[in-house]
């Protein structure tokens, strides 16, 4: 099967960015496509378990059921991961549901501390606090309270880490990409300032200064799972997600990519697709047809095409 035509037969919210990145279809064919997404399939279903409160599964960023005790508890149902799956499928911000299920976030939902701030404000942590950014930018929500808090997180080498407020001084790759998109898509949005955009270029120069997955001291893998493609990514970070952020951001690749790059192709299989190397456990609001871990995955193929393509590689 033709590659783009294996992406084709998958969901609309696959369908609509494959059209519009890799097969130059119309703007207003695309437009068609995408109005799926709140209609039919993923982007409906997730819509549909939205409560009159604004929450999925009763809770913010933890299920309502979850036990308090188990902080590491790993679940994927709650309002901020289902957001952000929302924006992932590329829910048209103008749909009236759409519009609706975030008028509900903006109007009910706080974080799950007492006396805690409007979900939309952020909290303390910059991974979440970058993905509430790409929330906010995506679904037209004003984002200056949390790119306030991100600014004045950043670390001395130029990134982010969720543990700096218990003494880390070294930033992480995780909370590091989360960081950039958010800055990066509420810059595209607002054009940004001349403080975001200092602080988001030197946590891109922390990204590729480690060749996006290479220590910089030693020239090792930092982590294994960063060479293993995922989805959805969560607050996780891998080559993959990395390779996406600069596809967004730069016009071409920096030869500091060409590490990675090779990795990306060399995970392709003979059919010209990839695999989901790496499904981050934890429980989800309902399976992803088609996606399953060592098993061709049309959310990483679609990603990896337009990497490629980016780099200037065939697609076909």
């Amino acid at each position: 099967m033709d590659v783009i035509e294996y992406l084709m037969e998958g969901d609309p919210a696959i369908r609509w960015q494959a059209m519009r990145d890799l097969a130059d279809a119309a703007p207003e064919a695309v437009a068609v496509e995408r109005a799926r997404v709140a209609d039919e399939g993923w982007g409906a279903r997730l819509l549909a378990l939205q409560a009159e409160d604004g929450l999925w599964d009763g809770g913010v960023y933890r299920p309502g059921w979850v036990d308090r005790e188990r902080p590491m508890y790993d679940a994927w149902t709650a309002t901020h991961f289902s957001l952000q799956q929302l924006a992932d499928f590329g829910a048209d911000p103008a749909d009236a549901r759409v519009r609706r299920a975030i008028g509900r976030v903006r109007d009910h939902v706080r974080w799950d501390q007492p006396g805690a701030p409007a979900y939309f404000d952020g909290e303390t942590e910059p991974c979440v606090n970058g993905v509430v950014l790409t929330v906010a930018t995506a679904f037209g929500e004003p984002g200056d309270t949390v790119v306030r808090t991100l600014l004045d997180g950043q670390l001395a080498d130029g990134g982010w880490n969720c543990r700096a407020e218990y003494g880390a001084e070294v930033s992480s790759l995780h909370s590091t990409i989360c960081v950039l998109e958010g800055l990066r898509d509420w810059e595209q949005a607002t054009g940004g300032t001349v403080r975001s955009r200092a602080a988001r270029l030197a946590g891109e120069e922390y990204l590729l200064e480690r060749r996006l997955f290479l220590s910089r001291r030693t020239g090792a893998v930092i982590d294994p799972r960063f060479t293993m493609a995922s989805y959805p990514v969560r607050w996780y970070y891998e080559v993959v997600r990395g390779l996406e952020y600069l596809r967004r951001t730069y016009p071409e690749p920096d030869p500091r990519c060409e590490e990675a790059l090779a990795l990306l192709r060399s995970a392709r299989r003979a059919d010209g697709r990839w695999t989901l190397a790496n499904e981050h456990s934890g429980p989800t609001s309902f399976a992803m047809e088609g996606e399953e871990e060592g098993l061709p995955s049309r959310w990483v193929t679609l990603r990896a095409l337009r990497i490629l393509r980016w780099a200037g590689d065939p697609i076909g």
